[in-house]
This record gives C-alpha cells, structure tokens and sequence, in this order.
C-alpha cells in the first residue's frame, strides 16, 4: 500500500493540552531606517545658516540703531550761555572729560583731564577743505574700525581735533579725541593735523596702527580756554575767532595765554549735521597769572 505524501512541509503545531491558554508569541517591532537625502540635508543646512545669517542682521541692525540713535538724539551736556549755544547739538557718545573753572561771557576756562589720540597729518595747506579732510578722516577711521595690529573695531569719540603751530617732527603720546592741528615740515610749508579722540578705557594699551602715517599720542592734562561757536568751519573764520578770543584773555587778570599755546579746533558732529545746529570750539592753552598765584 503506497504512502501519501504529505500536504505541507511545515512543521507541525505541537499539541496544547487542553485547559491551557494559548501562548502568544512577541517578536520585536520592525525598525525602517529612513535615510535623509543629499538635497534634504543641503535644505537643511542652507536653512540653518539663513536663520544664523537673519539673527546676525537682526543684531548688526540694532546695532546700527543704538548708534544712529546717538547722533538723532543728541546730548545736552554743555551748559548753553547764548541763543547760538541752545540750538547747538552734541552727539550722545564719550567725549574728554573736563571740569569749568570759570565762564566768561564769550568763552570758559576748562581743566581737561589727559587723553590719548589717533594723529595723522593732512595733505594741502588748509585743515578744513572737504577733500583734505576727507582723506585724513578715512585714514584715521580705518585705523578706529580694525586697520590696527589687534585688528579691533574701537569706539568712535567727540570731538574731531584740528591743530596747528606745533613742529611736524615733535615726538607724540597716544592721546584723545581727534585733533587736527597745523605744523611745519621739512620744506619749510605749512601742515594741519587732524587727530581722533581715543576711548577711555583703553588707557595706554591702545593697539598700534598699521598705517605708518597715524601715530598715537597721550595729550597731558592742561588748562585751557574755549570759545564756541556753530557754523561750517573755514581757515578765515578761525583765524577772526582767534584773534577775538586773545583779545579777550588780555583782559583775564586771572588767565593768560601761554607762550607756546598752540590753536586747536574741536568738531564734534557728523557732516550731515545742519550748519546752525553744529557745535564747534576753538582752545588755547592757559596758565594762572603771576598776580592771581601770589593772591
């Protein structure tokens, strides 16, 4: 008798006794790993480095607006005497500090605390014609915004600095805010120095410019008298408001100019400031009179 073949080549299901519950088997739950394409990760990544890119504009522009906001709102912190004074505007960033030993009906007596400055001498014979300026102006400015051997970006003072009468060859300390000053080089011609005022806390340790024509310079605390005055600045309007102002210190029985006193002009607003809202100072050194000291 032949044998049949079996129907199904599966195991069989062992018997369960009866009474039992039936077993369950649990297997582990599948994992489908799900790989990230090439273009999603490169989605990915350029929507990153956008929400990095947004935060750093975000902050640059508030930035931007802290700083603007210093200069649409100015500061008030000098006590106006006349009209012309009211209407003049100062921006609201670090200046040198000073203290008023007296005031006179066109100029005071301040006692101005030493500070470090940014020096470079002017190209042309005037220390107030637009492309001379200018050119001084960015060459400092670079200096002040990472043109430096630590490659930092420094605070940007008041007041702009213009002097003149001092040799082209002196030796200078680091020294602020920015001054532009008038001296005699080799040939004999006159030269403007324009100098940009340093911020306070770096002191001493200012980092030095790459530019071989800025120098860095400490100016010694000193008395000295000020006029003020609003307007666009000329070479003839100073030379009037000098002479106008040594004219009224003859008359000081307390200050009097010293001998080697050198005219230095203070700017203190940007170019876009409106000519009668700008406030502009001209400074002479002073020393005590022979008679005040004995009295």
């Amino acid at each position: 008798m032949n044998q049949m073949a079996p129907l199904c080549s599966a195991s069989p299901r062992p018997l369960e006794a009866p009474g039992q519950p039936r077993r369950r088997v649990t297997r582990p739950p599948r994992t489908v790993a799900v790989a990230a394409s090439g273009a999603e990760a490169r989605v990915s990544l350029v929507l990153a480095l956008a929400s990095q890119a947004l935060a750093a504009s975000q902050r640059r522009a508030a930035d931007l607006a802290a700083e603007a906001a210093k200069y649409a709102f100015p500061s008030r912190r000098f006590e106006p005497r006349t009209l012309e004074e009211a209407l003049m505007s100062v921006p609201d960033v670090e200046t040198v500090p000073f203290r008023i030993l007296k005031r006179e009906a066109d100029y005071e007596i301040r006692e101005v605390e030493s500070y470090f400055i940014a020096e470079t001498t002017m190209p042309g014979r005037s220390g107030f014609d637009f492309n001379g300026s200018s050119q001084s102006f960015n060459v400092l400015a670079s200096y002040l915004f990472g043109k430096n051997t630590t490659s930092e970006q420094m605070e940007m003072t008041t007041p702009v600095f213009t002097r003149k009468g001092e040799p082209s060859s002196e030796t200078m300390d680091m020294t602020t805010p920015v001054i532009t000053k008038k001296a005699s080089d080799s040939a004999g011609e006159n030269k403007w120095k324009m100098s940009f005022v340093m911020a306070m806390k770096y002191g001493s340790n200012l980092p030095r410019p790459k530019d071989p024509s800025v120098t860095i310079k400490e100016v010694p605390s000193k008395i000295v008298a000020v006029a003020a005055f609003s307007g666009l600045v000329t070479d003839d309007d100073i030379s009037q408001r000098e002479s106008k102002l040594r004219e009224s210190l003859k008359k000081d029985t307390e200050f009097r100019v010293k001998d080697d006193s050198v005219l230095e002009v203070a700017q203190y607003n940007p170019p876009f400031t409106l000519p009668f809202t700008r406030r502009n100072e001209i400074a002479l050194e002073v020393e005590r009179n022979d008679i005040a000291i004995l009295a």
